[in-house]
């Protein structure tokens, strides 16, 4: 399967537009920064809502048994709590390269979210894997989602390491998605039942 978006990213925005370029994670972009950054600040989107609907046939499974990541779906009064990232534009030639199995760049307002409780809104930029794209797995139950990442595992390791440490990066933030903790709760009852 080739759902590879690199250079479909590298001609959406002209990076040159922006004063200072932030970058939304919402995924292992929160717990996995292998990239520089000038400056980090947790934060939020609105009207999107994370969801394990797309499929890894790169980094958390193979394209014979893809795993299972976050993507965002839009949904009004949704909140998407994450991490956000003051980056050059040269950052773009390896998270082009990370996020290529059908993510596409898309501007979105980030509110930041600093020590003191104040709000600052930043246009940044986000990578979203939608419905279009050839990895795109879709809807299914959490319980079955669980299962699927239970037995999958890629180059860049098990799929259930993934999710562990989003759930973990999620609570070390003091953000409540429910998603995601479902899916976690799921998934410890199958890796306690796994005969040793």
């Amino acid at each position: 399967m080739n759902v590879n978006t690199i250079e479909l990213n590298r001609a959406r925005q002209s990076l040159e537009d922006y004063d200072e370029i932030w970058l939304f994670g919402y995924g292992s972009l929160i717990y996995k920064v292998d990239f520089p950054y000038l400056e980090k600040s947790p934060a939020y989107i609105q009207g999107w809502a994370r969801r394990f609907w797309q499929g890894s046939h790169d980094h958390r499974g193979t394209p014979e048994k893809p795993g299972r990541v976050a993507t965002l779906i839009k949904q009004s009064n949704a909140r998407c709590d994450g991490m956000a990232y003051r980056v050059t534009e040269g950052v773009f030639e390896h998270l082009d390269h990370r996020e290529k199995n059908g993510y596409l760049r898309h501007e979105v307002s980030i509110m930041l979210v600093k020590e003191n409780g104040q709000i600052i809104k930043k246009r940044g930029l986000i990578y979203i894997a939608d419905e279009d794209n050839e990895a795109y797995l879709g809807e299914t139950s959490e319980q079955q989602i669980a299962c699927q990442i239970a037995a999958s595992c890629g180059p860049s390791g098990e799929n259930s390491e993934y999710l562990i440490a989003l759930d973990q990066a999620l609570t070390d933030l003091g953000a409540d998605d429910q998603h995601v903790k479902n899916i976690s709760a799921y998934l410890t009852q199958l890796l306690a039942d796994k005969p040793s």
